[in-house]
């Protein structure tokens, strides 16, 4: 799995025991294969045996929200931070799917006690999370978000990264970027004023 040689993980796993942990496991490989309903089979398999596992439960939110239930993946997704309110990456992922479904103050909510649990789970290289398709204007107001977040910690550049992510997709309210408190001590950076001019020039 740490290689990304998921079809080499899954053979493994099926010669140990095939308790819950383990279908969990198989079930996260065939998913980073994008092999969708094989890996939500062994996430129902996993939860036959243990019906209250909050990580199987968190990934077989993420089948739906990858196939666009965006519905279905929060109420599995709120199931597993309830079981496990300490997950950042559950947090996170209930978020972005709120996002999806356009529900931006439940969404911030999400990000928020995220990222109070865990700063970098946002890291776009965290292994942990699956990330699922969404629209460019949802990954702009996301990244806008989580911009907003970093900035209020006091992490400039992360704040940046996300501002600029956000622009990039297509974010274009320059009068709440100039307005927003939470940008209050970033507005008087000077990357500030450089990214601002270089999303001038596009």
């Amino acid at each position: 799995m740490a290689r990304q040689e998921y079809l080499a993980a899954i053979d493994a796993y099926r010669q140990g025991p095939m308790d819950a942990v383990t279908l969990n496991k198989i079930g996260m490989a065939y998913h980073h294969l994008f092999a969708l309903d094989e890996a939500r089979k062994d996430y129902q398999k996993a939860l036959l045996i243990r019906p209250n596992y909050p990580e199987a439960i968190n990934n077989l939110g993420a089948t739906d929200f990858a196939q666009g239930n965006y519905k279905e993946a929060i109420r599995l997704y709120r199931r597993a931070l309830h079981l496990m309110p300490r997950s950042a990456v559950i947090a996170a992922n209930l978020g972005t799917a709120y996002f999806a479904r356009g529900k931006y103050k439940n969404g911030l909510e999400a990000y928020q006690t995220a990222f109070a649990i865990d700063p970098d789970v946002f890291d776009p290289s965290s292994a942990q999370l699956i990330h699922g398709t969404t629209s460019a204007h949802d990954r702009a107001r996301q990244d806008y978000c989580i911009a907003e977040l970093f900035a209020e910690a006091g992490k400039t550049e992360r704040a940046l990264d996300y501002l600029r992510k956000a622009l990039n997709d297509g974010f274009d309210d320059r009068n709440r970027i100039m307005q927003d408190t939470e940008f209050a001590q970033l507005r008087k950076t000077p990357e500030f004023a450089q990214l601002m001019a270089e999303e001038k020039i596009h």
